[in-house]
């Protein structure tokens, strides 16, 4: 029986294997089907002699400490272990390149690239290294690329036969196997001589790393493996600019300091080696933005990084970047052009394109961008083209709209990422008060569809096409009120209150149009939350409205979530907002906005892990969206996981630097007691109108509680002070009134207030998880006001901060 036939007969009850994916020194690497899950992943095998000589207690134990790590950056690992003398670990399936298939394709890397793939590799090796964990085998073959951003492999498996190897030394081989800790090309000098590591023998690996990228060729080669050895030990570190002048001079600095024969005269850290990278990159590969008067903060773009958010990846070679998935094709539906400029038409432009990616998504076999994701390029001059490769998809809708008096012309054309050729186009020319205006998107759907080559059966033909209202009036009242209901975050108060007076215009003409009457509900019920109105009255008619849309249409995914937030937010009925979301994603599993609440209804009942979970869901949907980053950082934050949470927020920042993202890593670092960084964070908003949104909430309050843990008593009361003249005429929530009592250590007015939020029921008071509280833990008010909201208090996450 050969190997494939045994792994299959033996995982047979868990993985269904399909077929051999590649094989190294170590392991075969396979692909399979998880049966419990129903998803693709890759299973790694030993060679069978290394099994024997790591041993199966060793190998599992030493494993499962790896696959603790968890971090943007680093392949996780789902699950391992021993069947039938075969050692074995589980890692996700994602298609995508090895850095070494690239070196090998394209020689060497522009500065910028490569410095970004070393600060993104760096920043991984940072977190293992804060773990314990070395990783000890760094090349090439270890850094897989997607979307042109670096994510770590095999971190366990190097761990693993370190162990094995006892108390000999790090970098022998395990007897009888041929099998060496680390790969010549990139070992440091005391894992040549064996003598014991840390974090270092990382940087000096990636300093090798990010010179070969950069020179097309590493820095010490040989005629055999024994002369690249000795060469690591006793040669000088070879001048980058001699072999590519564009290199800057800090950065070959940078370089020859992780490549120093002594570790002492390295880096101490790989984070201090991805800050000294950082500093020596391009300029433009940097984006900075004021803060104040004096402070300017810069946020690397090691994080065009948006889809590296999404959970790791795995090697599978010969597939073009812009095509990440197996046969499914794949489409995004730009941000169609508003065609002379004249802002009325915008909703009716970006509508067009909301109507035409939701009735693609119903389309099963065929993977559709999130909007977010795409909108996120609107009005940024790139080709179509190139955001297809950003986004990862096959093809691209491009088009453009022109409203003329009564008139509305569309055209639109499908676009091949691969090559750019033109696959279809046309152009629609409508009047607007016409139902035909239904037909443009139904045509362009079905042409999409037929151009692609995807089957549809009678019920996917019908969905395609489904629609809510058959006035065209009505329908355009609608994606004017969703235009400005997007608009949320931005626009103010103001753009709920617009967002309110379309919807309602919609329902005036069309009573039966259930997606409307969400869209009223959902405007409502975010009232509380963007605006500076007490929660009772927009939250009753939220509800009313939504309840109004489930009995008109029950399978209308928008209304069981505007249900659910509703139970959420407001009513703290925690069954009905889980049979609500389960509802929602019963009828669409790919729903993004389902999964993004149902992440805060864990959240508020303290399922911290479950909550990460939801929210990395929602981020694999749509991985450019600044407000799910942002928010998958706050719920690490709760979860203490600190390292994880502020990787996460600084690359949320980079996709944009909004509020959200620049507050919640704000309090990390005041909870971290990190002052300056948090002030220099914080800088720049308290000037602004900023301070009072979601109802002082989300700046007021957090910069206060870091004014007054930092002993700046004067300007915490300050800004307590401005927060209550304010609320003599606006709505704050209490919330932020005890989030500085917190920080000022006036436990008795920071439990007032939490009780005045209780009996307002103000909107997020699920929150009750957040480091801030901490102090409030032992209070009996405090644990009866969790005990009357019908939540438990579950222990702080590890027992204490990380």
């Amino acid at each position: 029986m050969d190997d494939l036939s045994r792994l299959r007969t033996v995982l047979a009850d868990r993985f269904d294997i399909q077929r051999e994916l590649g094989h190294g020194g170590m392991a075969t690497v396979y692909l399979a089907r998880d049966r419990k899950h129903d998803r693709l992943v890759a299973i790694k095998v030993l060679r069978p002699e290394l099994a024997a000589a790591l041993g199966t207690e060793r190998f599992l134990r030493e494993i499962q400490i790896a696959a603790k790590l968890s971090h943007p950056h680093i392949l996780p690992l789902h699950d391992s272990g021993e069947a039938d003398g075969i050692l074995f670990f589980v890692m996700p399936y994602v298609e995508g390149e090895a850095l070494r298939q690239r070196l090998d394709r394209e020689g060497r890397l522009p500065v910028a690239t490569a410095v970004q793939l070393a600060a993104e590799v760096a920043a991984a090796l940072d977190y293992a290294h804060q773990q314990g964990v070395v990783h000890r085998d760094i090349k090439p073959e270890n850094i897989l690329l997607h979307t042109g951003q670096a994510i770590v492999a095999d971190f366990g498996i190097a761990r693993a036969i370190d162990a094995a190897a006892g108390d000999g030394p790090t970098g022998t081989a395990i007897t009888g196997t041929g099998i060496i800790v680390g790969t010549p090309l990139y070992m440091s000098p005391e894992q040549v001589v064996g003598d014991p590591v840390d974090g270092r023998t990382d940087v000096y690996a990636l300093g090798c790393v990010l010179f070969e990228m950069l020179a097309g060729i590493p820095p010490f080669t040989g005629p055999s493996a024994q002369a690249v050895l000795a060469r690591h030990t006793i040669e000088p570190v070879p001048s980058l600019r001699k072999s590519r002048a564009d290199v800057p001079v800090a950065l070959e600095r940078s370089v020859t300091k992780a490549l120093a024969k002594a570790p002492d005269d390295r880096f101490a850290s790989a984070a201090a080696f991805r800050n000294a990278l950082t500093g020596a990159a391009p300029a433009p590969k940097a984006m900075r933005w004021r803060v104040g008067r004096r402070a300017t903060i810069t946020v690397t773009l090691v994080a065009a990084s948006v889809a590296v958010l999404v959970t790791g990846y795995v090697l599978r070679s010969g597939r073009p970047a812009a095509d990440p998935g197996d046969s499914v094709p794949s489409v995004a539906v730009l941000a169609f052009k508003n065609i002379g400029d004249d802002s009325a038409n915008e909703p009716f432009s970006d509508g067009m394109s909301d109507e035409i990616t939701t009735a693609l998504g119903r389309v099963e076999g065929l993977r559709v961008a999130a909007r977010s994701s795409v909108f996120s390029f609107k009005g940024r001059g790139i080709v179509p083209r190139e955001i297809g490769k950003r986004l990862q998809v096959r093809y691209v809708l491009d088009g453009g709209v022109r409203v003329s008096g009564n008139r509305r012309r569309v055209s639109v054309q499908l676009i091949s990422v691969a090559d750019g050729n033109e696959l279809w186009s046309d152009d629609y020319d409508r009047d607007a008060r016409d139902r035909d205006v239904f037909a443009v998107q139904d045509s362009i759907a079905r042409a999409i569809v037929a151009s692609l080559r995807i089957h549809l059966s009678g019920p996917a033909s019908a969905a395609l096409t489904s629609r809510s209202t058959e006035n065209p009036e009505a329908h355009d009242l609608y994606l004017k009120g969703r235009y400005f209901w997007n608009q949320r975050g931005s626009g103010g108060p103001g753009a709920l209150s617009r967002a309110i007076g379309f919807f309602q215009q919609a329902i005036a003409l069309d009573s039966n149009y259930a997606r409307a009457w969400a869209g009223l509900a959902d405007a409502y019920s975010f009232v509380p939350i963007f605006g500076d109105t007490p929660p009772a009255v927009p939250f009753a008619l939220a509800k009313a409205a939504a309840q109004r849309a489930v009995t008109l249409d029950s399978t209308l995914v928008d209304a069981h979530t505007s249900l659910g937030i509703i139970a959420v937010f407001h009513d703290w009925d925690w069954a009905t907002a889980r049979r609500e979301f389960d509802q929602a994603l019963a009828i669409d599993s790919t729903d993004l906005r389902a999964h993004q609440f149902r992440a805060q209804y864990f959240l508020a009942v303290g399922h911290l892990d479950a909550a990460v979970a939801e929210f990395r869901t929602a981020q694999r949907l749509d991985p450019f969206s600044q407000l799910i980053n942002a928010r998958l950082g706050g719920t690490l934050v709760m979860a203490r996981r600190y390292a994880e949470a502020e990787a996460t927020l600084r690359q949320a920042l980079a996709l944009d630097s909004n509020v959200s993202a620049r507050a919640e890593l704000g309090a990390l670092l005041v909870h971290q007691h990190r002052f300056s960084e948090a002030f220099a964070m914080f800088r720049g908003l308290e000037d602004t109108t900023d301070l009072n949104r979601q109802g002082g909430f989300l700046v007021a309050g957090p910069l206060g509680y870091a004014y007054g843990m930092a002993g700046r008593r004067t300007e915490a009361l300050k800004i307590q002070h401005y927060l209550e003249q304010r609320a003599r005429t606006h709505y704050i929530m209490p919330q932020s009134f005890a989030y500085i009592a917190i920080g000022l250590g006036d436990t008795a007015r920071a439990l007032d207030e939490l009780e005045r939020g209780y009996h307002e029921r103000s909107a997020l008071m699920g929150g009750m998880s957040s480091p801030t509280y901490d102090p409030l833990r032992g209070q009996p008010r405090f644990q009866r006001i969790i005990r009357d909201m019908g939540l438990t208090l579950s222990p702080i996450p590890g027992g204490a901060p990380k």
